[in-house]
């Protein structure tokens, strides 16, 4: 490790950086969609990566009005299609080299957090069988201002102990880099979405070791100092 870097946690997205379930959201909004003649696409899909349930259907309405009460009924049977595809996910599932990160960070003594936009995090923790790694989990219950706020990151590193310029965030959706520079974080981008804004960014998860994660964000910090 980097001694410039007084890093003392990780905290982690969990759709699309632990695992990738955004194909369960994508086809249970899509029929949610559907059944209420409201347009809806893969691409559409796209901006509601790290936001809100509540959020996520405004988005999908584009503008259109609609009743709380028929908000609620509709995300309720959402959530309830999203969990009937959980209910196949397993430990099969854990995207690739995150057990070995988890493992090396708990061997270094670093503090290890979620951070989930999603009601369902501790469900599908639970089913990948990652539930004992993580010393604080944030969810969509925890906080009022949900992503790109910075609010639930920086709940999860209180629970951590850590303030935010000791703990590193991954995410894979550009409305959580947006939360985590707001809030002060190092910001570690995954995958080929809108993430290219954070300090570092890594194609896949396999790429991302310890060793690479805080060589490049010393890097990324000199690179800063000198502007």
């Amino acid at each position: 490790m980097t001694p410039s870097l007084d890093i003392r946690a990780l905290i982690f997205d969990l759709d699309g950086v632990l695992t990738d379930t955004a194909e369960f959201h994508y086809l249970a909004w899509k029929r949610m969609a559907d059944e209420e003649g409201i347009p809806f696409t893969r691409q559409d899909n796209e901006a509601l990566r790290g936001v809100s349930r509540r959020e996520s259907l405004a988005r999908i309405l584009k503008g259109r009005p609609i009743e709380e009460p028929v908000a609620q009924v509709w995300m309720t049977r959402k959530n309830d299609y999203y969990q009937a595809y959980l209910e196949g996910i397993t430990p099969a599932d854990i995207l690739p080299g995150i057990p070995q990160l988890l493992d090396s960070a708990k061997a270094t003594g670093l503090g290890l957090g979620v951070a989930s936009a999603s009601r369902n995090a501790r469900g599908v923790l639970e089913r990948l069988g990652l539930t004992h790694y993580f010393d604080a989990i944030g969810d969509g219950y925890c906080v009022a201002n949900t992503k790109p706020a910075p609010d639930l990151f920086v709940w999860v590193a209180g629970r951590l102990d850590v303030h935010p310029d000791q703990a590193v965030v991954f995410e894979d959706a550009e409305a959580g880099i947006d939360a985590a520079l707001a809030g002060g974080f190092h910001a570690v981008g995954v995958g080929r979405s809108p993430v290219g804004h954070a300090h570092l960014v890594f194609q896949n998860t396999s790429d991302i070791t310890l060793d690479r994660v805080f060589d490049g964000l010393s890097q990324a910090a000199a690179r800063t100092s000198r502007e």
